[in-house]
């Protein structure tokens, strides 16, 4: 299966070749992600993170898997819930920009460990 990543991470910019960089926020990977979802893309990873502590992050990356002729609509509602997740979240707290290193390089491993879950090695997507 071929992946293709949705990032916004700078770290993942410069590791990964099949990717769609996002120039924006979490936010606005959401919302690619979610136009690729109503485009027939699978998700392969959830869009939030696995704490509420990474919403607070700048950086998201989110696996995608292969474009199909229907729109799923499992993931349409996973892409869509975590949209308005992610935004009822942020109205009480803000991004966290000062720990931006930080939290890309744990996206970055995140995102690696999902690959490994996967099976997938990381280094040759």
């Amino acid at each position: 299966m071929k992946y293709l990543i949705a990032t916004n991470n700078p770290l993942v910019k410069k590791k990964a070749d099949n990717l769609c960089f996002v120039e924006g926020s979490y936010e606005d990977v959401l919302i690619k992600v979610r136009d690729l979802v109503y485009e027939g893309v699978e998700l392969v990873s959830h869009p939030l993170g696995a704490s509420m502590r990474m919403l607070f992050s700048p950086y998201r990356s989110i696996i995608l898997g292969q474009k199909s002729k229907t729109i799923n609509p499992f993931h349409v509602e996973i892409i869509e819930n975590s949209i308005i997740n992610y935004r009822k979240n942020l109205e009480a707290r803000k991004v966290d920009w000062v720990h931006a290193d930080d939290y890309a390089l744990i996206d970055n491993e995140l995102l690696k460990s999902t690959f490994k879950d996967l099976e997938v090695d990381f280094n040759k997507i």
